[in-house]
């Protein structure tokens, strides 16, 4: 490990320490120091919210059940079983529903490729209950999008959180449409592309001519590649900053299984992220002690990979939740200043670029006929100082 990955960790709170002890002694043909007496005092509902925050709970609570030597409270027990024993219902609720999406895309021609929930965490953990999902993600091919919308209607589904189509960069700009059912609970996200743009990534093609069938035997369905699929988690993880664990922890178990590195490593180069997935094995060697195959080390060794690994420290040490708007402004100025850092040279070109193209903001801003929306071209810039300077004078934040 890297002393410098150490010092970090003696930053963390003793409460962040012991769980990704517990968690880490699991990534390890050996078992761990992860007694609670190794530790300065725990305060016990702060480690159940970092357990909860970082969507680790099943695996704490199966290094509870698996040693003798974490004397953990009684009432923290009980919490974790019953948390676990929802996620177990809720997972056998996912498993269920992704066998009837599937079945029924699949009776109107439609491909899809599921990216998370409960395949992979059958195909990873090896029971479907040892990791959460909140919803189902699916990867279709755009020109089958408006397709899989009347599907998912007809099944039940509304369709959340619209947005503007006026100008068409939706469709490189977004990357998934949201669906929720109003009965069963289950929301869904409808992929196009697995990143937002300007990321560099596999089409939809690509990805199918390497799809596996799916790791449970009662669900009908594909989803990626095992190099695919080591594509996507890092590039899923580093864009939130890693600030859930259970997204590093998904690469530790992939790194368990056999990568062909003749494939993932021209992979990685192709598409610019030789760095990320420097990141990513740093943190997982970090953090869990990860043994990292030979192939890839070289990988973590890089000194931009140290240096993104250090950048996502600041996410797990303090519990950043990045998906609840708004989010702090030190936070998201950090966040925009990382992902910009994140970028190789193609995606800081073509962010740049995208930045020149309208979006719907500037609409709002200076409404125009569709004739003349051509004009909101040159007057981008204009629109764009203008809700500047508004800014600093309401003091609100603003998109674009």
């Amino acid at each position: 490990m890297d002393n410098r990955g150490r010092l970090r960790m003696e930053q963390f709170p003793e409460e962040l320490r012991l769980l990704l002890s517990m968690i880490g002694s699991q990534s390890r043909s050996h078992s761990g120091d992860t007694s609670v007496d190794s530790f300065s005092p725990i305060d016990w509902e702060r480690f159940l919210e970092l357990a909860a925050h970082h969507r680790v709970f099943p695996l704490i609570q199966a290094a509870v059940h698996s040693s003798a030597d974490l004397p953990l409270p009684e009432d923290i027990r009980f919490r974790l079983r019953r948390q676990n024993r929802q996620n177990m219902f809720d997972m056998l609720h996912l498993s269920g529903e992704a066998e009837r999406v599937s079945r029924r895309l699949a009776e109107a021609d439609i491909r899809c490729l599921f990216l998370k929930g409960p395949l992979l965490a059958q195909d990873l953990y090896g029971d479907i209950s040892l990791r959460t999902s909140c919803d189902l993600d699916i990867l279709v091919p755009f020109a089958d999008l408006e397709r899989t919308e009347r599907v998912l209607l007809g099944m039940g589904y509304t369709k959340e959180h619209t947005f503007s189509t006026r100008f068409s960069e939706w469709k490189w700009r977004r990357h998934h449409l949201n669906f929720v059912h109003p009965q069963h609970g289950v929301e869904i996200e409808v992929h196009w592309r697995c990143n937002p743009g300007p990321s560099l990534e596999p089409g939809f093609e690509e990805l199918w001519a390497r799809r596996r069938p799916s790791p449970i035997r009662n669900v009908s369905a594909c989803w990626l590649g095992r190099e695919d699929l080591f594509l996507f988690l890092i590039t899923h993880g580093s864009r939130h900053g890693w600030s859930r664990l259970r997204w590093l922890i998904d690469v530790d178990r992939l790194l368990k299984q056999p990568l062909n590195t003749s494939i993932l490593l021209p992979l990685l180069e192709k598409y610019g992220v030789l760095h990320i997935a420097g990141q990513a094995l740093t943190l997982c060697e970090w953090l869990l002690a990860t043994s990292l195959p030979d192939g890839l080390k070289p990988l973590a060794l890089k000194r931009r990979a140290v240096r993104h690994a250090e950048d996502a420290i600041f996410y797990i040490k303090q519990m950043v939740n990045l998906h609840h708007e708004p989010v702090p402004l030190p936070i998201a100025k950090y966040h925009k200043g990382y992902l910009f850092a994140l970028m190789g040279f193609r995606q800081k070109l073509l962010y740049l670029l995208n930045l020149l193209y309208p979006y719907p903001i500037d609409a709002d801003t200076l409404p125009l006929p569709k004739a003349l929306h051509f004009l909101y071209f040159p007057l981008r810039p204009m629109l764009w100082m203008w809700r500047t300077a508004k800014k600093y004078v309401t003091g609100k934040g603003i998109i674009g």
